[in-house]
């Protein structure tokens, strides 16, 4: 029977709508392409545990959604194009990544995948912009708090909250109208009947590329909202999900893309 070589895996899923609201799951991939998995030093379980599974499954109901496939350890997509690929253990929470450090077509390809994406990104916004005038992007990630292993305590709750929103890049005074109110809605929402613990700039302070980057090229149009949830919704040592917990997850952003869709209709 005739071999046929597979393809590389997709760098990123997108869904459009007629919306104002996009949500993207940029550290939900776990892919790699046949070069860089070759190259890689790092295991599937060191990999996992610092991308953001699950990510993507949460905003699959916005109906503007980007999904990135690709492995945060192939290029970050949150990084500025000179820091996304983790030539040195210092860029990687200490981990070696590679065998060898990536260069000549490997590296290109990997910088070409970071760039392809922004123009992805900008095209698409703009077509939004066009549209609707102005747009909130919801920036969804998850970090870790039990960074000293599975048995040890985890990271105090007063320096990890269960939703940390970061806003370094955003002008916070343009928003304020949007934000404030969202956050408490955020806060006050029944999830799996407890309510979360949301605050802003604790853990993370929202200075990754992508909200950057819409701040910077949207800076009357556009609110980019970085959401970390943190990983209390999965075994961040194994990467098992918590079926109940991802449901309430889902169903918390659905409810905050609503409040922003009425907030952003209501300031028309």
């Amino acid at each position: 029977m005739e071999k046929f070589e597979q393809p590389a895996p997709p760098w990123w899923i997108v869904q459009r709508g007629d919306d104002p609201i996009i949500a993207t799951a940029i550290h939900d991939g776990h892919g790699l392409g046949a070069q860089a998995a070759a190259a890689m030093a790092l295991d599937d379980a060191g990999r996992l545990r610092e991308e953001d599974p699950h990510t993507g499954q949460a905003i699959v109901d916005i109906p503007t959604h980007v999904i990135a496939m690709r492995s945060r350890f192939e290029a970050d997509l949150n990084r500025g194009l000179d820091q996304a690929v983790y030539l040195d253990p210092s860029q990687s929470w200490g981990l070696k990544v590679w065998q060898t450090p990536p260069e000549g077509e490997l590296l290109r390809g990997m910088q070409e995948y970071h760039r392809g994406f922004y123009r992805m990104m900008g095209e698409l916004l703009d077509s939004v912009v066009a549209r609707h005038g102005r747009f909130v992007l919801l920036d969804v990630h998850s970090y870790n708090h039990r960074r000293d292993g599975a048995d040890a305590p985890p990271t105090a709750q007063e320096d990890a909250p269960d939703v940390n929103i970061g806003t370094f890049s955003m002008p916070r005074d343009r928003w304020a109208f949007l934000l404030d109110p969202l956050m408490q809605s955020m806060g006050e929402l029944d999830f799996n009947q407890r309510r979360l613990d949301v605050r802003e700039n604790i853990a993370f302070q929202g200075k990754g590329e992508l909200t950057r980057f819409v701040h910077e090229r949207y800076p009357e149009t556009g609110c980019a909202i970085a959401l970390e949830f943190k990983k209390f919704y999965m075994d961040e040592w194994t990467g098992r999900p918590y079926p109940d917990e991802l449901a309430a997850m889902r169903a918390f952003i659905n409810h905050t893309a609503a409040q922003a869709r009425a907030l952003l209709a209501g300031a028309a």
